[in-house]
């Protein structure tokens, strides 16, 4: 069984979400009595995915608070204003050596489950012991359209320590061909994120 890595990231700020220029974070609202961040993190540690890494920045003790009590491996980004490059290499550098890849969440996406996270870990597991030529990563797809989490597989972190500014993995990914893994899902919770209020007011009422 293979070991894979789980990453969140909390570190940005939320320009979008604050009111009246507070210098807030989307990430400890609350959906039904419990921060967004921490909806995340519970399901991680669901799952079977280890360690669970959050990487902090903005409104970094706000954060830490909201998972206050949990099983996690905390690393603070002083560069997270500088845009999501960082925030995902400070993430990778925590990782294990032994890990053969790390899941990269988003603090703001509460509807992702356990379930979903190890559906990916067991496709990409799958994929590596069936071919010589193993995935570079694995990601949830619902109608044509790749969501969250995605699923980096170690070969691809070299590259991902060269990224800048605010970017992320999404090109890679894309570039990564048939050496892709999509896995079908059901229902659109992996395209699902908190950026405003009344976003979270919408996920609210659906559920």
């Amino acid at each position: 069984m293979i070991e894979i890595a789980a990453i969140i990231l909390a570190a940005g700020r939320s320009r979008r979400f604050s009111q009246n220029d507070h210098d807030d974070t989307k990430l400890v609202a609350e959906l039904f009595g419990r921060p967004l961040v921490r909806r995340v993190a519970e399901a991680a540690l669901a799952s079977r995915a280890r360690p669970v890494i959050i990487v902090t920045g903005h409104q970094s003790e706000a954060v830490e608070a909201a998972l206050q009590g949990l099983p996690l491996a905390f690393t603070h980004n002083p560069y997270y204003a500088s845009g999501l490059a960082s925030s995902l290499k400070q993430g990778l550098s925590a990782v294990p050596g032994s890990a053969a890849g790390a899941l990269v969440l988003l603090g703001d996406m509460p509807l992702v489950s356990a379930t979903l996270i190890d559906r990916l870990i067991a496709a990409f597991e799958l994929r590596s012991g069936a071919s010589d030529r193993p995935p570079r990563a694995a990601v949830p797809v619902r109608d044509g359209s790749r969501g969250n989490p995605a699923l980096i597989g170690r070969e691809l972190f070299p590259a991902l320590s060269l990224l800048e500014g605010d970017r992320g993995a999404r090109a890679l990914i894309e570039a990564a061909g048939d050496r892709l893994v999509e896995c079908p899902v059901d229902d659109d919770f992996s395209l699902i994120d908190i950026d405003t209020r009344d976003a979270l007011e919408r996920v609210a009422a659906r559920i």
